[in-house]
């Protein structure tokens, strides 16, 4: 029962797996932790790809924080041993087919329009599509069973800085309440709520993506690979079956994500370049039902889709690029999902959210009675997640610039791959690892700065030859090559990379 007496060490708004989790680990090192949610579990919500990663995190947490039945979720096949019930996905990687107007979907024994990348070794060790309303809805019980006051379809409406307290007027239940908090921490996932208490504004600016999304859940998607054996494409030397994959479509206005979950369930969703004015002038149904029209492919994935109960309708988003002006204040922290956000090309999400669990957990925990002044380790972390958000974005724009082209989209998406290997070697050498995806190596952002110019002449000129293509590619996989350990851009690979991912 929510009282006026309440008393927190820290409250946390936003009950998704990171306010969860959160919780969770704050809670075991030993801080009286209170959660609320504004909405009511199981909920939809979007961003289900894992990444090899998150899956590195989510070990760690569980073993730093005492959260021993956390584990078995950072595999497919631990997953499924444990935990059957909660749905999720085997996905074995990353796959993209380029799709032109007008035309069916078509390849070459080169597989010129085809580009797979291996992140697991086996179904067994894969990483995971999570259904959120399932998993989410999960650790809300975790949470209840670990004592945490939970207090859902609760609204906070004001927060009053006193004494270094928190005194935060909520609605639960219809009532009215006042909590307190030496610390609270937005994991809401947007920057409404601190805008509300804290007058922090989010803007788009600065941004070189622009983006938004058009997207939901369907049951009785068919699969692709499936389409790909009636049209004799063959696929004897993928990988993995491209269906159990972060599957992607590259379309010249941008591209879809199609993750399937292991309960026919399939969340499909466009990102579409936003610089293209008469996209985004269109109603959401009438731009679905053209670019369905634009593609024959994917009006044949669609035509007998239904939509699944949850969300139940086509969501189109605004702009997707955000960043709060601030991520923390005197008393009060916001994690990374909430603090900005690029586009969901490249599945940083998940793992990008776990990170900044790591971080805030390991911020606490060295001030575990908020003796010692947070302002410096915080502002520190403002600045980091800042580069971060800018490596993501170069990464993802130079993708939208390459939509049209695939082979210069392939090249320039090697170079996530490279950090993303870094990244990985890093971890698992145990050392330290303070930028997400190595957003503080110097050496390869000099590297990927230089390539998005070099890019951006190429992109503008009125035809671009095989010669232009050539030349980037050979150029990418010069500056690539003290780092690339998994034979990216090796012209015997024929766009398939079975070995990419570092020993887990």
């Amino acid at each position: 029962m929510l009282q006026s007496s309440n008393q927190y060490d820290i409250v946390i708004a936003g009950a998704g797996f990171v306010g969860t989790l959160t919780a969770l680990c704050l809670n075991n090192c030993g801080f009286k932790v209170c959660l609320i949610e504004k909405g009511k579990h199981p909920r939809f919500a979007i961003g289900e790809s894992s990444t090899p990663i998150a899956d590195m995190i989510l070990r760690s947490l569980s073993s730093k924080y005492n959260l021993p039945w956390l584990y078995d979720f950072s595999r497919y096949g631990s997953w499924q041993k444990s935990h059957p019930g909660i749905v999720c996905g085997i996905k074995r990687g990353f796959s993209y087919y380029k799709h032109y107007p007008g035309k069916t979907f078509s390849t070459d024994e080169n597989h010129i329009n085809e580009l797979l990348v291996a992140a697991s070794v086996s179904d067994e060790l894969s990483d995971t599509n999570w259904l959120r309303s399932d998993f989410d809805a999960f650790l809300v019980t975790k949470t209840k069973e670990a004592c945490i006051d939970y207090f859902e379809e609760t609204e906070i409406i004001t927060a009053t800085r006193e004494n270094k307290k928190w005194l935060l007027n909520i609605i639960h239940d219809y009532n009215t309440a006042v909590i307190q908090a030496s610390f609270f921490i937005d994991a809401t996932g947007s920057g409404i709520l601190a805008d509300k208490l804290f007058s922090v504004k989010s803007s788009a600016d600065n941004f070189l993506t622009n983006s938004f999304a058009l997207f939901s859940h369907f049951e009785n998607l068919p699969r692709w690979m499936d389409i790909l054996h009636k049209k004799n494409i063959a696929t004897n030397d993928y990988p993995y079956d491209a269906d159990n994959s972060a599957l992607h479509h590259v379309l010249d206005e941008g591209w879809i994500w199609q993750l399937r979950f292991n309960n026919d369930r399939t969340s499909f969703g466009f990102a579409l370049n936003g610089n293209n004015k008469e996209l985004q002038q269109m109603q959401a149904t009438a731009l679905w039902d053209e670019l369905r029209k634009k593609y024959p492919d994917i009006n044949f994935i669609l035509k007998d889709a239904k939509l699944s109960v949850q969300p139940g309708s086509i969501i189109r988003t605004a702009r997707l690029q955000r960043k709060m002006h601030n991520s923390f204040g005197e008393g009060w922290v916001a994690m990374p999902h909430t603090i900005g956000f690029v586009d969901p090309l490249f599945s940083t999400g998940i793992a990008y959210s776990l990170s900044g669990i790591e971080r805030i957990a390991e911020i606490f925990s060295a001030n575990k009675n908020f003796q010692e002044p947070l302002y410096g380790p915080l502002k520190e972390y403002e600045n980091i997640i800042s580069e971060e958000l800018k490596l993501i974005d170069l990464l993802v724009a130079g993708c939208y610039l390459t939509m049209q082209h695939f082979r210069l989209f392939n090249a320039w998406s090697m170079l996530y791959f490279i950090f993303t290997i870094s990244y990985e070697q890093k971890r698992l050498k145990n050392l330290p690892v303070k930028y997400f995806l190595e957003a503080g190596n110097d050496d390869l952002k000099k590297i990927t700065t230089l390539t998005y110019n070099e890019l951006l002449m190429i992109t503008q000129q009125e035809t671009i030859s095989q010669a232009d293509v050539d030349r980037f590619t050979n150029t990418i996989r010069e500056r690539i090559k003290p780092y690339n350990t998994a034979g990216l851009l090796e012209p015997s690979s024929n766009n398939m990379y079975h070995h990419t991912v570092a020993k887990l």
